[in-house]
């Protein structure tokens, strides 16, 4: 073990698993975040309710029966400021009312115009009108076309708590009803869950990573490749524990080397004072393959791992040395030439990745790209030359960027959900050939637009099924796809769409019937604190009844449930305390049989939480550990039980955009095109202060807009080029659409690459025009819609090429944040 690293046992308790008055307080008033921004917490704790979010866990405080304020959780180490917009949305101006019909749609149902959609002329109607609107619907289709016409768009990160899963009870309610079209993988991650299996067999980027504790201990330099982990920590689909900030507090002390691979210059990178290298966007494989060819031509990769616990290296050799299918030798020149960083820095990145104990981190937006396939093979395949997998503080994470993965896990149980949506029951009467029973979630509009057409996905070809509906819970499709105006215009081939929601999102206003839900302020739930540290089990106690007509969506889903005939069985006989109930209780199992200790479930709830303890043997956790000891006792879960370099699965499927070994395979979009309409590369990764497009409505956006709209960050250089500075509003623009951001202009982001930020609301200035300006900045009115490969079908949201000028026009008014009049 190496000295210099050397932690104690006892100071790393301390630092991991104890709520210390130094821990206490980060949360203080006063205490400041990365970029001077203040907290200011509550100190009053009378009246207050215990529960939690995305943002974290926190003490909402009610006056009046009203949720006035909110304070996190005090063992929090590290609040997100953030969080205080889980109380804003509730009242907020964009908040869904009633249940509301658009006018078009009120009159002639889905017979109705559909270009009135977005226009926000909708009629207010009673829940039974609603309910019997979306019920008629549900059973003309499914009886009249069968369960192909409906699609039950249940993608997105719906609020936390584990009872109230609305996307959980909309799968259900359809199949029990007679069934729907649903979707497969995520926005996230899609290119890596298709490709992982092959490589692993298994998904590696999930669950619990090499602890923290190992990595402080033992490595000498860590290498974080395309992400910030400072930034995207501080929200996680559980409520999030933060404390992977002590793990980077201990990091800016520790003296290991600490490498950023980028286009732009994180948190994390500024915190420690690592080293920045501004790679060009799109070009990681390229940089990537020249330190492969450098450990290959210099003979210092570790042959003895290649051999024993890899397959197929000698295939994937020679197309480093340029004798396979494209016939180009990856040598450090050539690959320089590609990213823009200089070949004899590559030969120095590769030897020491080699000279002592490395740890590789990537994020997942070099996969969110044309071909994203290729990136996590290739950086497992560089991980497996460097041969330190399964060792101490070595080898590879693609996910220490969410969930905080390298915590030490607890004692506690792991927590459950209570609605299983079960099977679609098959009917005879319906021929199979009409169509696939699920698409990725990422080809959407290729299904609207092509019904009845095949599509090839993971080596199966399937038919597009031809839908005529869409019930949409718990997310946001006008945010998380892509090319917004092909997508408005593919929209149209619904003939009826719903939404269920608490705000008016731009899916919201494209709807026909918009059903408004409570938030999780206004009901009861269960969720755990920490996906993988797994800190507690708490009470989401309802702070306030639910405001205006909103509805739980259990309560929403049973009535609908009756009037398709199948309540009985979709409640189960349960009401939603039963569900909580069912969760805890399962849980309270799993612990007795791990000797654990819970309370009963009366006791739970009326105290609101159980801590669990960090047993001392989950300090210094490895992953495959087991794998490095014995290869042959702990095989890999693929073919040939090792981690293959080479896939004869992928061989024959012989796709031409998914070669059998990782490849450089040019985008169709980037900045080494040698025709570049647009120049400059548009970065949309993920938010620092939203999950996604949750909270853009709330006061949150406070911190972080310029001049009313979403930041763009502009290269000093490029800003200077167009006479921008800082405060400016630039319009953004490509073939695909047009939009209005504030423009911040920092040396934090290399030349030719922008930066707006996904999840800003779509906010179109005139829905007539098939064109038009979003005028607040939603970037996927210009990013790309097209599938990684056929092998995945993801998405390639980061492959978009843009121009930016400063814009002198007119500046519209942002009203994406307020309801449309007519619900007001």
């Amino acid at each position: 073990m190496s000295t210099k690293n050397s932690w104690s046992p006892s100071l790393s308790r301390r630092r991991f698993l104890t709520s210390s008055a130094s821990l206490a307080a980060l949360g203080a008033a006063g205490s400041v975040l990365p970029g001077g921004v203040t907290r200011a917490f509550a100190a009053d704790k009378s009246k207050e309710v215990l529960s939690a979010s995305h943002w974290g866990a926190f003490y909402g405080k009610v006056e009046d029966g009203r949720f006035v304020s909110l304070r996190p959780w005090d063992k929090d180490p590290f609040p997100n400021q953030a969080v205080h917009g889980v109380q804003d949305v509730v009242y907020n101006a964009g908040r869904i009312k009633y249940p509301m019909v658009r006018r078009a749609y009120l009159e002639k149902g889905p017979n109705a115009e559909r270009d009135s959609r977005g226009a926000g002329d909708f009629v207010r109607v009673s829940w039974d009108q609603a309910l019997d609107l979306v019920a008629k619907e549900i059973q003309r289709l499914q009886k009249d076309e069968g369960p192909w016409a409906i699609y039950s768009g249940t993608y997105g990160w719906q609020s936390s708590g584990r009872a109230n899963n609305s996307q959980a009870m909309l799968k259900k309610l359809m199949n029990l009803s007679g069934g729907a079209v649903f979707s497969t993988g995520d926005y996230s991650k899609g290119a890596l869950a298709g490709i992982m299996p092959y490589i692993m067999g298994q998904i590696d980027a999930e669950g619990p990573q090499t602890s923290y504790l190992s990595i402080l201990e033992n490595t000498d330099q860590i290498v974080f490749w395309a992400c910030d982990p400072w930034k995207n920590n501080r929200i996680a689909y559980s409520p999030p524990d933060h404390g992977e900030h002590l793990f980077f507090d201990e990091l800016k002390k520790n003296k290991m080397k600490k490498l950023f691979i980028n286009p732009l210059r994180g948190e994390l990178c500024k915190a420690t004072d690592g080293e920045w290298i501004a790679a060009r966007p799109h070009a990681d494989i390229p940089l990537a393959l020249g330190i492969c060819h450098t450990l290959l031509s210099e003979d210092i990769y570790d042959k003895d791992f290649i051999e024993n616990y890899t397959f197929g290296f000698e295939e994937f050799a020679e197309y480093l040395k340029g004798n396979g299918w494209d016939k180009i030798e990856k040598t450090p020149e050539w690959a320089a030439e590609q990213c823009e960083v200089p070949a004899d820095k590559i030969r120095e990145l590769a030897r020491s990745f080699v000279a002592g104990r490395t740890m590789l981190v990537s994020g997942w937006t070099p996969q969110r790209q044309h071909h994203g396939e290729q990136w996590p093979w290739m950086f497992i395949t560089m991980a497996c030359m460097v041969g330190q997998i399964g060792l101490p503080g070595g080898g590879f994470c693609q996910r220490y960027h969410l969930d905080n993965p390298g915590a030490p896990q607890s004692n506690g149980p792991a927590l459950g959900s209570s609605v299983n949506p079960g099977k679609r029951a098959e009917n005879k009467e319906w021929p199979e050939e009409k169509g696939a029973k699920t698409i990725p979630c990422a080809r959407i509009v290729d299904m609207l637009e092509n019904p009845g057409k095949p599509f090839e996905h993971n080596g199966e070809t399937h038919l597009y099924p031809d839908v005529k509906m869409t019930y949409w819970t718990g997310g946001n499709p006008f945010h998380h796809h892509q090319d917004r105006n092909r997508m408005r215009a593919a929209w149209k081939k619904f003939d009826t769409v719903v939404i269920q929601d608490f705000q008016w999102t731009a899916t919201a206003r494209f709807a026909d019937i918009v059903l408004p839900a409570t938030t999780t302020a206004e009901r009861n739930d269960i969720d755990r604190i920490g996906s993988v540290a797994n800190k507690a089990i708490l009470r989401m106690a309802k702070i306030i009844d639910p405001v205006f007509e909103a509805r739980n969506d259990y309560d929403i889903f049973t009535d609908l449930a009756g009037r398709l005939g199948v309540q009985d069985k979709f409640t189960e006989g349960k009401s939603e305390q039963d569900m909580i109930k069912e969760i805890y209780e399962q849980a309270r199992e799993m612990a007795a049989k791990k000797s654990v200790e819970m309370p009963d479930f009366d006791t739970f709830w009326e105290k609101g939480i159980v801590e669990f303890e960090v047993p001392e043997e989950n300090l210094r956790r490895v992953r495959y550990a087991d794998f490095r000891e014995d290869p042959l006792m702990n095989m890999m879960p693929t073919a040939t039980g090792k981690i293959e370099i080479f896939s004869k699965y992928i061989e024959k499927m012989n796709y031409d955009d998914c070669p059998p070994h990782p490849s450089w395979i040019e985008p169709a979009e980037w900045l080494g095109m040698e025709d570049k309409t647009y120049p400059v590369h548009l970065s949309s990764n993920h938010p620092d202060w939203r999950m996604h497009s949750q909270l853009c409505s709330t006061k949150v956006r406070e911190i972080y807009a310029v001049a009313g709209r979403e930041p763009c960050l502009i290269n000093t250089e490029d800003a200077a080029e167009r006479g921008i500075k800082d405060g400016d509003i630039v319009r953004v623009f490509n073939g695909r659409g047009q939009i209005l951001a504030g423009a911040k202009v920092s040396d934090d982001i290399r030349r030719s690459v922008i930066q707006v930020q996904e999840g800003a609301w779509y906010d179109p200035e005139d829905v007539s025009d098939p064109n038009t300006l979003c005028k607040y900045g939603d970037p996927n009115v210009l990013t790309l819609d097209i599938g990684t490969s056929r092998l995945a079908q993801a998405t390639s949201a980061h492959t978009c090429m843009v121009q930016f000028e400063k814009y002198t026009g007119e500046v519209p008014e942002v009203t994406a944040f307020v309801a449309p009049a007519a619900a007001q």
